[in-house]
Parts: C-alpha cells; structure tokens; sequence
C-alpha cells in the first residue's frame, strides 16, 4: 500500500501539472495561505455582527459539503475503470491487469485525495490563520482547535462519500435509502429543530465543547469519539463493499441518434454533435446525477438563507432575484459533468475541432439546465410570494448563466475539473464569476429599499455580462483552435 499510494500521489501531481506547471501548481497552496490570512485579520469586524459560534457552525456545514463533493469515489473509480483503454490510464484500473486487488487500489485513491487536499487546502488554510492570530490576537491552541474540528468535519464528509459512492455499485435502492434518510435527518433539524446539528456533523459537537466557542467541557471527548469512530465505519465499510471485478455489463439500447439528429435541426452544423451529446447523457445515467449535482448545493444555498434570515434573525433581504443568480452562477457545474461524459480521444480522428465541440456542449448545457434552472426560480418565487418579481429574476438567471458558462468555457475549454486547479486560472475565474455576482448580491437587497436604484443598476450588470458573454464566445475559437483533445 505504501508504494502504491505513493505512485498515486505521484500520478496526481503529474495529471494537474499538464494543465498548468511546477510553479503554478505550487502556488495554489501560497493563494489558499493568502485568502485565509485576509479572513483572519476580518475575523475581530465580523464577529461584531455574527457570533462566532454561528460562523464556525456555516464553516463547518461548508467544510463538511466540500468532503462530500470530492468523495464519491465509488463513482469516479468505476468511471476510471471503464476508460482504461483510453489515452490515459489510471493507477486505479491496474488490478485488471497486475496482481492487485480493487479493494487496495480504491483505497489508495481515498488516501491519496485525502493527503492531496489536506496538504493543498486545509493545511495553508492553517497556516495562514496562524499568521493572522498575532494581529486578531487569536489564541494559537483556539486556532488548532478549529483546524481539528474543520478536519474531522471534512473526513467526516469525504469519508461518508466514499461509503454512500461505493453502496451505489452495489444497490441503488440502498443507495436511495440512505440518501432519503440523511435527507430526513436535515428535514428533521432545519424545519423542526428536533435535535442539534451536531447530531448530524458530530465534528461540530466538539467545536461547540472547545475554545473558543467556550471552556472545554465533558461533551468534547465524547464527539471527537464519535467523530472518529463513524470516520472510520465509513471507511471500513466502504473497503467492504469494493468489488473486485468491474467488468462492463451488457446493455441493450434503442436507435435514438436519428431521433435526436431530426430534433435538433436547429443547431445546424452542430446538428451531429448535439445529437451524439444527448445520446451520451441519456445512455450514462448522467442526467440524474447532473440534476443531483446542480440541486443539492442549491437547496443547502437556501436552507443557509433562511437560518440567516429566520436562525440568527439577521434580516438580509433574501429575495427571488437574488436566488437566480445563484442559479445561474452555480450552473457552471452542469458543464463539468457535460466534459467528462466520455473519453475524447477519438475525436482526434473526426474532422471536428475543439471549439466546435465546446460549443456544442455549451448548446447541449443550455437545453439541459434551462429547465432545472427555471422549475427552481419559479418554485422559490412561489414558497416567497415573489412572482411580481420574475420578471426581473428570469431575464438575471439566464443572462448569468450564459455568462459563467462562457467564461469558464473560455477559460478552460474541455477540462474545466482539471484547469481550475491552475492558479492563475482559478484568479482569473474568481475575479469574472465573483464580482458580478457580489454586484447583483448588493443590488437585489436593494429592491424593496430603492426599487428604481436597483432595477437600474441590476440591468446595467445584465448588460455589461451580455456583452463580456458575447466576448468569451468569439474568444474560443482563438484560444482553442489549435488545441488538441484532452
């Protein structure tokens, strides 16, 4: 296992290099160290409006979800599996060819991913705390504390990933049942306060029993007990239940390319490639995954408004408007899925370039995320009492959401999981999705204070983004058009 792990660590700092360079690569950890030395120094501001027990328990459920997202490795490990006749082999897909198990090489990816963005992420974090504690006058032993409660919130998360992942290989409808179960469980926290968070994110138990939420009590050697226990069931359950064979199982399918060429005459040259996208997500699976993917931290972004308006009764001015945005700037995730639907090497034998395939998938984003989008403008303008206002927020969801998607189309062509890892590009992707969105934050609270003020300014963001959108667009071709096939 050590060798193993090793090489795979290796393979990782390799694949990420490709895409950017040793300098760059390394600077990631430098810019982490950064932010969170500029949060640190906010810190004493910020606890004037927000108690810190109340910021730590957001950074927790934050932490905890950034596990969850990088975890299913049942789901990616099975996907490496499959693609393991394709340009790029994995360390994972070996044991079908050398005298390892799946079991092992399942386990290394966990490890590897765990040392991987504990080293790049939480630890600069860290240390960038560390370097702020002298000007907050933070307390260093309050500082570990933390760090220890916000690692054991992200084990906690991309360990029970892992194990939910794996379950999926073997049974949906046990799958189904546990999500539907901690689904339940959030239900029965948020809407009726049947227990505390720290019943579902014991990690958050300890931190509320430490400095400097308060003088440590009997209840922390409890959590960090059940914390570490229920981190490794996760994990002990997870290797149990690795298969060790991930042969291909026969599928039989309808002809539906036709149906689906015939139905997109509309997109003319991309007529084929649009054809074949739809192909790849209905006969994936991937649709409910990409909805899954789209909806969850959507319904997490407002279960947080609405403890921030209702739990702390900090009246902030959550509106319609202001969720479609958030809907239009989150569906950049729908694009990533739509890039890593299958291997591309083959179109280097197809005459088609890069900038038509990109622009094909940006179609088949639009028709796939115009409708999940819209259900969830439409359904949280009628729970608010808000339809007055969609005239307005319709027009932001999709004009923001044609802008991210081209921005990061832009920036990182058909590997946008792997680019965003560059540095400079991450920058660069920050300062295009981070401004505009703070910009229409700002003015949607404005609506019932100064209507004309904000509608004004609203439009005039929309307008500005159109056209950037419109530049980002004529940009691929010359940014991709002699690029190769990831």
């Amino acid at each position: 296992m050590p060798l193993l792990l090793r090489m795979m660590l290796k393979e990782e700092y390799r694949m990420h290099v490709t895409y950017s360079s040793r300098t760059i690569f390394t600077a990631l950890p430098l810019f982490i160290c950064l932010v969170s030395f500029v949060v640190g120094i906010s810190m004493p501001n910020l606890q004037r409006s927000v108690a810190i027990g109340e910021l730590l328990s957001l950074t927790h459920v934050g932490i905890f979800l950034y596990g969850l997202s990088v975890g299913a490795f049942g789901f990616l490990g099975r996907t490496y599996v499959e693609r393991r006749y394709g340009k790029n082999n994995f360390l994972i897909a070996t044991p079908t060819i050398l005298p390892l198990s799946f079991r092992s090489t399942f386990l290394g990816m966990f490890l590897r991913d765990l040392i991987f963005y504990i080293s790049l992420v939480l630890l600069p974090a860290f240390l960038g705390l560390v370097l702020a504690a002298p000007i907050a006058h933070f307390s260093i032993i309050s500082i570990i504390l933390v760090f220890l409660a916000l690692l054991l919130s992200f084990l906690f998360g991309i360990s029970l990933s892992f194990a939910v992942s794996i379950v999926y290989t073997r049974s949906v409808k046990a799958f189904t049942f546990i999500v539907l179960a901690f689904i339940g469980l959030v239900i029965g926290y948020g809407a009726f306060g049947f227990y505390g968070l720290e019943l579902i994110l014991p990690p958050l138990g300890f931190q509320f029993g430490v400095p400097p939420v308060s003088a440590v009590g009997f209840s922390a050697p409890a959590f960090i007990i059940a914390s570490v226990s229920e981190i490794a069931v996760f994990v002990l359950v997870a290797a149990s239940l690795v298969k060790e064979s991930y042969e291909g199982t026969a599928s039989r399918f309808q002809e539906t390319l036709p149906r689906y060429f015939h139905g997109f005459r509309f997109a003319r040259s991309y007529q084929p490639l649009l054809a074949k996208e739809f192909v790849d997500i209905v006969r994936s699976g991937t649709l409910g995954k990409m909805t899954f993917s789209f909806v969850a931290p959507l319904v997490f972004l407002s279960f947080t408004t609405w403890y921030v308006n209702n739990g702390l009764a900090i009246p902030v001015g959550f509106n319609t408007v202001f969720y479609a945005g958030m809907v239009g700037f989150f569906g950049v995730l729908l694009y990533s899925w739509l890039t890593n639907l299958d291997l591309m090497d083959y179109y280097e034998t197809v005459p088609v370039t890069v900038p038509k395939v990109i622009k094909a998938k940006l179609l088949a984003f639009f028709l796939v995320s115009i409708w999940i989008s819209t259900s969830f403008v439409l359904a949280i303008a009628w729970i608010n009492g808000e339809t007055r206002l969609l005239w307005l927020a319709l027009p932001v969801l999709y004009i923001t959401a044609i802008y991210m998607v081209l921005a990061t189309a832009y920036l990182t062509g058909l590997s946008p999981s792997s680019f965003l890892f560059n540095p400079e590009i991450l920058v660069k992707f920050a300062a295009i999705s981070i401004l505009p969105d703070l910009g229409l934050t700002i003015l949607s609270f404005s609506i019932d204070s100064a209507p004309l003020y904000a509608i004004a300014g609203i439009l005039l963001v929309c307008g500005v983004l159109v056209a950037c959108a419109f530049l980002f667009y004529r940009g691929i071709e010359e940014k991709w058009g002699s690029a190769g096939f990831p």
